[in-house]
């Protein structure tokens, strides 16, 4: 098992540290649910220890007539200079998830690069009208918003924290309505392209990684190619399951940082690093 697989392990099991959650059918609420994870982890999910950061900011936004909490903003913005979508290929727990659900043995789909080019652009509007706008502008007459994204397409809350707790509360598994079975199509249908296209609910859904990607160019956190190494031999390009070219946009917005392509490259002129390096 390399680095990045036991890191994104530990990093699950630490966020959702409360196993008691699981067993006495509740929601953890000390204070760390103060504290926001730095991945999609759903605030729910019995075993949540944390909060998810794109939850507190609708919540945040949704509440309080249009201020956004600095803490909330701040902590998103920091982690994102700090390491850019490092966070989405070895902190967040879904994108685990997806990363286990793509090795199951079957064919496999690469996406039509322009295809894909449109596509991605979805998570951007995502994160604009249904985190930002819709909570800011679409309340009730007491000026409160319900956070839009989780509660319509979120499918980390789903697995996460409707699952488990419909499963635990007879008395939720017969509120069951229309919209549990939206969430539930959701996330069936992330989880079956998951298993063909490698992370589509990365690459065309999550907020928070549209968030992050937006920090990748400048993040302290960054790919490096040395032109003196690089032979163009297209191994990084070959490799890359989100389809970027490597060796001319080391640090794309769409890079997760899963470091594949610095195994395959033939001379080692890939690297990940702090700071630039001569």
């Amino acid at each position: 098992m390399d680095k990045r697989r036991i890191t994104q392990i530990f990093s699950a099991l630490f966020t959702n540290a409360n196993f008691k959650g699981f067993i006495e059918s509740n929601i953890y609420k000390g204070n760390l649910k103060k504290f926001c994870v730095p991945g999609m982890n759903c605030y729910s999910c019995p075993g949540a220890m944390g909060s998810c950061p794109i939850g507190s900011l609708q919540a945040v936004i949704g509440t309080i007539k249009y201020n956004f909490s600095l803490y909330i903003a701040g902590f998103m913005s920091l982690m994102g200079v700090l390491f850019g979508r490092f966070i989405c290929g070895w902190l967040c727990p879904f994108g685990l998830i997806e990363d286990l659900l793509h090795k199951v043995p079957s064919f496999k789909i690469k996406v039509n690069p322009r295809v894909d080019n449109v596509l991605k652009y979805l998570k951007y509007i995502i994160l604009l009208l249904f985190v930002i706008l819709m909570p800011m502008f679409l309340v009730n007459e007491f000026g409160i918003s319900p956070p839009y994204f989780c509660q319509y397409i979120c499918p980390v809350g789903t697995l996460e924290g409707g699952i488990p707790l419909v499963l635990l509360n007879s008395s939720l598994r017969k509120t069951i309505g229309f919209l549990f079975v939206w969430k539930m199509f959701i996330l069936i249908a992330i989880i079956i392209s998951s298993v063909f296209i490698y992370r589509p609910f990365c690459r065309y859904i999550c907020p928070l990684g549209a968030f992050y990607s937006l920090f990748n160019p400048i993040s302290f956190y960054k790919f490096k190619v040395d032109k003196n190494k690089c032979i163009s031999c297209n191994a990084c390009v070959n490799k890359c399951n989100m389809n970027i070219e490597v060796y001319k946009k080391p640090n794309s917005i769409d890079c997760i940082r899963c470091g594949d392509c610095i195994k395959v490259c033939p001379t080692k002129a890939i690297k990940g690093c702090f700071k630039d390096r001569t």
